[in-house]
């Protein structure tokens, strides 16, 4: 399946000169959503997973039902204030200033082995700041799934050792 069928690409939004990937045309087919998530599985499979870590809000929609795939559990990354419980907190910067993304202390134990997985690595700022957060609490980074990766921008070179993997590439 060619999955970029299925992308609506929108120019010059949030700013001129982008082009967005848009994957709500990809998740309202359910047979391109299926396709996509088993692919990705298919991908990540011979890794060593205990949990999936997914980055607020699209990560969701894709971790959330890989995680289902490979029959492990998933944990949410939300923006600092989101969470109930008692969280660690780390901060990264955005075209415009900065945020924060926070994962609650108990989400993943020393030694845990997580696969992030979101919709598209562009920068690599979110995934970046995914990984510290697994790491101060003790977790294993075993690898990065993306839906999209835009290779034009430097994603890929800042999560530094952590394997890519994508299932379509811009």
């Amino acid at each position: 399946m060619n999955f970029k069928d299925y992308i609506r690409v929108i120019p010059d939004y949030p700013q001129p000169g982008i082009r967005f990937k848009d994957i709500t045309t990809l998740l309202k087919d359910a047979k391109a959503y299926k396709a996509a998530i088993e692919s990705m599985k298919a991908q990540v499979q011979h890794l060593p997973v205990d949990l999936i870590a997914g980055p607020e809000a699209r990560g969701f929609v894709i971790g959330a039902p890989l995680a289902l795939e490979l029959g492990v559990g998933f944990v949410p990354i939300r923006k600092s204030g989101k969470l109930p419980g008692e969280t660690v907190e780390e901060s990264y910067d955005l075209e415009y200033g900065n945020d924060k993304l926070a994962l609650h202390k108990d989400a993943i134990q020393p030694g845990q082995r997580v696969l992030i997985a979101d919709d598209l690595l562009a920068t690599g700022g979110t995934i970046g700041t995914t990984i510290r957060l697994i790491e101060q609490l003790g977790g294993v980074v075993v690898g990065a799934a993306f839906l999209i990766e835009l290779s034009y921008l430097p994603g890929r070179d800042k999560l530094g050792e952590t394997p890519v993997f994508s299932l379509v590439t811009y």
